[in-house]
């Protein structure tokens, strides 16, 4: 009997020392593949955590391996997943504010981006997400552009009578404002649709426009420059409460290779858009850009159009949408 508790009492101390140096798992979900900058972002905090040695370790579930794309806001802000790369808007329909991460106009290029990414308008959706207990590792936005089969996109009259995809409600509103005719797809439909004569003009992602060959199908590409419409706000977002329930060794690190992740991703993010500039040039492709002049028409309309529509569909709307503007 003595040998026995003896053996027992060994196996609980053996037990709770392994519990004492196993090292806490984070559980990250994202929906793209290893090669796209939203998972790179990724593995730059989990290998910058690892390196740290704090005991915490950040395992990756990518191309919606764990939960799918759109269906990762809400066990993030339960506790059921510790963190994700997201685009914000995708969790528009729990939070209306969301919706203005993919609104026309409202971001200029990426150096505006970042400004807007510390700014008071900022703190306000960080508080609106610290209600529903998640926080904001990583921030960053990615740019897109427009293409059209047989001509450019860059003025306004450009897309009347045009039978075109946009990306997000927003942008089917002032599209269909502009006089275009909306045809809602995924992005990975677009090549499909235009070369069976869908589709005359499409505005996506520039790394999209690149990933699914569009070159082959248009004329002419506006890429994201000086001047761009669509911007998408994509941070790395982590559960509060499970950040604040980490020791201050583990946080520091989670910290440490946030602001390294978020450096690589304003460069990359700036990269994607030249990459993909050169390679719709390099195919042939017409290269226009817009002007100063074109996009304050265009956020004009888009004032008309979609920003109306989201004052009017959201609480304390106008004065978060003030407070976007107001960046400079």
């Amino acid at each position: 009997m003595k040998h026995t508790l003896q053996t027992a009492l060994a196996a609980l101390t053996v037990a709770a020392i392994g519990s004492t140096v196993h090292a806490t798992e984070l559980r990250l979900s994202h929906q793209w593949s290893n090669s796209d900058v939203r998972h790179k972002v990724a593995q730059i905090v989990a290998d910058e955590v690892a390196a740290a040695d704090v005991d915490l370790d950040i395992k990756i579930f990518g191309s919606q391996s764990l939960f799918k794309a759109r269906e990762q806001y809400t066990p993030l802000s339960r506790g059921q997943l510790d963190m994700t790369v997201l685009p914000l808007s995708y969790a528009g329909g729990q939070q209306p504010a969301y919706n203005l991460t993919l609104m026309p106009g409202l971001v200029k290029n990426h150096d505006h981006a970042a400004r807007l990414t510390s700014s008071p308008f900022m703190d306000a959706l960080e508080e609106t997400m610290a209600g529903d207990d998640v926080m904001v590792l990583v921030h960053g936005y990615l740019a897109g552009g427009f293409a059209g089969k047989d001509g450019c996109i860059t003025a306004i009259e450009d897309m009347k009578g045009k039978q075109t995809r946009a990306a997000g409600k927003a942008f089917e509103q002032m599209l269909a404002g502009a006089g275009a005719s909306i045809a809602s797809m995924a992005s990975s439909e677009i090549y499909n649709a235009m070369q069976t004569g869908v589709l005359d003009a499409a505005n996506t992602s520039s790394s999209s426009f690149v990933s699914y060959r569009i070159y082959e199908q248009v004329a002419c590409y506006t890429p994201p420059g000086e001047y761009a419409l669509w911007f998408m706000y994509q941070p790395l977002l982590m559960n509060k409460s499970t950040f604040e329930g980490l020791t201050a060794e583990q946080q520091a690190a989670l910290k440490a290779g946030s602001a390294k992740a978020q450096a690589f991703y304003l460069d990359e993010a700036k990269k994607e858009d030249a990459d993909s500039r050169k390679i719709f040039a390099d195919n042939g492709v017409e290269i226009d850009d817009m002007t100063a002049e074109e996009f304050d028409a265009w956020r004009a309309l888009a004032a008309e159009t979609s920003y109306k529509a989201f004052v009017e569909d959201t609480p304390n709307g106008q004065a978060l949408l003030d407070l976007a503007l107001a960046v400079e």
